[in-house]
């Protein structure tokens, strides 16, 4: 393993091209105002500006990242862009059964708008439809597919969903490691992650989004001196305000919050919080969020001969079925990007620089692949990386309100933001406007997950939790009593 790690650059892949990656904007110096402040310059805050402007071109909005756009998970995630808004159809299901159809179609709807979203904006990000297989490479994981295939028919989607015995997985993708496999064949993307991210702050730009960059957020508090909206309405949006003020701010009225960074504040009548794993500048918020470590390698463009060594003619996003699970890709350039197993979380949800290379982690992702793909001994890997992803006890995101409605959030994506976030960013300037609509009503949007324990019960937890996945993984899936009392509480780890 160490042969096929010489030489690999500590890097994440997707973020290391200069050839596409922006320059960075200048951070905030001295005072602004505007109507709507995003907090966060991923996916998720992105998309919560690009919308926002799009539903009312004449409102003022200002961005804030701590670094640079998409730096962090929005740039280094596995490019699987997944229609799902619950963490999978059986989360959803197991949560959410009143409404689970409700979400799967507002999630594809949402899937749709990405795709449109790409086209319309010129975003060069390689979006690809080709779906997802989930495989199964132990025994007792062929039943629980085809169940999961079975349920997904039962609920009406049996068009998008289809069974492949070993044969027919192993014509898509040939490795001797998998047995079975469902294909949902229009409910994922594959994609570039960091070329969306820039892409997405490139239509935010052009739309008039103001962007500070290398501006943390220091602190929120409430603006008493002026907590009334503006009476003023712009293109038809009542809590639109106009702004005549050019780049220099808002022209409303009221300015409801008052967010303070390094070097300077900003004023504005609402805002939306898209920090994701970081630290809320909610603090009541906090305890609902993990920060864990998620890895990857990416490997050397494929040759011709090695490509065709494992087929892999539909291009499908690809992911084992173990509690610690396998998530891998093809690239463009046939590069097969191979990540997930072990999840890290740090003692006091601590998040650090140095936790982005795990050199013990890399060597254990290295023979897995070889096992998996033995027709591919002779591939090295280019690049090895980590970053921290933001979990909660239901794996699916939660939303609310705070300052009197003035301010917005999202978080808990669990890694599969990438489409999710869009959806988030709807839900959050949907709660805004104080209007009820089809999101806001969701049970899904109006619960929030249980908290986790404060520290040290929170890292003992966390760490017993790790230890019995791996034994149910060992175990044919036999869950011992610690998950069951989890699954009983509503914290069921399953993924």
């Amino acid at each position: 393993m160490a042969r096929s790690l010489a030489g690999a650059r500590p890097a994440p892949f997707w973020l290391d091209d200069p050839a596409y990656r922006p320059e960075a904007l200048p951070a905030l110096a001295g005072e602004t105002a505007c109507d709507l402040l995003v907090v966060g310059g991923g996916y998720s805050g992105l998309w919560t500006a690009l919308i926002a402007k799009e539903r009312d071109p004449y409102r003022d909005v200002v961005l804030l990242e701590a670094k640079e756009t998409g730096w962090a998970a929005s740039g280094r995630n596995g490019g699987f862009c997944d229609a799902s808004l619950t963490h999978g159809f059986a989360n959803g299901l197991a949560r959410w059964p009143g409404e689970i159809e409700t979400l799967e179609r507002l999630g594809l709807a949402n899937l749709d708008a990405i795709e449109e979203a790409v086209r319309r904006h010129g975003i060069d990000c390689d979006f690809e439809r080709t779906g997802e297989i989930d495989l199964a490479t132990r025994p007792h994981q062929v039943a629980e597919l085809r169940e999961a295939a079975d349920e997904a028919r039962r609920h009406g989607f049996g068009d998008r969903v289809t069974f492949l015995d070993r044969e027919a997985v192993r014509e898509q993708v040939d490795s001797p490691a998998f047995l079975a496999g469902v294909w949902y064949r229009r409910s994922v993307a594959m994609l570039n992650p960091a070329r969306l991210a820039w892409g997405l702050k490139r239509a935010c730009l052009e739309a008039g989004v103001r962007i500070h960059e290398h501006t943390p957020a220091r602190g929120l508090r409430t603006d008493e001196a002026g907590t009334g909206a503006s009476k003023g309405t712009a293109n038809g949006t009542p809590n639109g305000t106009l702004n005549t003020g050019g780049s220099g701010g808002s022209s409303g009225s009221g300015h409801g919050v008052t967010v303070t960074t390094p070097h300077g504040r900003v004023r504005a009548r609402q805002a939306a919080l898209a920090t994701n794993a970081f630290p809320s500048l909610l603090r009541r918020l906090r305890p609902y969020i993990v920060p864990v470590y998620d890895y990857a390698l990416m490997t050397e463009p494929l040759t011709r001969q090695q490509r065709a060594a494992i087929g892999w003619a539909g291009r499908q996003g690809l992911a084992d079925s173990a509690n610690h699970f396998h998530y891998f890709r093809l690239t463009s350039d046939d590069r097969i990007l191979w990540g997930g197993y072990d999840i890290l979380y740090h003692y006091g949800s601590r998040i650090a620089a140095e936790y982005d290379q795990r050199p013990e982690t890399f060597r254990k992702l290295a023979g897995h692949f070889a096992d998996t793909f033995p027709q591919l001994a002779d591939v090295r890997f280019s690049h090895t990386w980590g970053g921290v992803i933001d979990t909660c006890s239901r794996f699916s995101p939660f939303f609310g309100t705070a300052h009197g409605g003035r301010v917005a959030y999202a978080a808990g994506y669990t890694g599969l933001g990438v489409g999710a976030t869009r959806f988030g960013a709807e839900v959050m300037l949907d709660l805004l406007t104080g209007e009820p609509t089809e999101r806001t009503e969701l049970e899904l949007v109006r619960t929030k997950p249980l908290p986790f324990p404060p520290e040290p019960v929170r890292w003992a937890g966390i760490a017993l939790t790790q230890w019995s996945l791996s034994r149910a993984d060992e175990r044919g899936g036999r869950r011992n009593l610690w998950l069951k009392a989890m699954d009983a509480t509503g914290m069921g780890f399953d993924s």
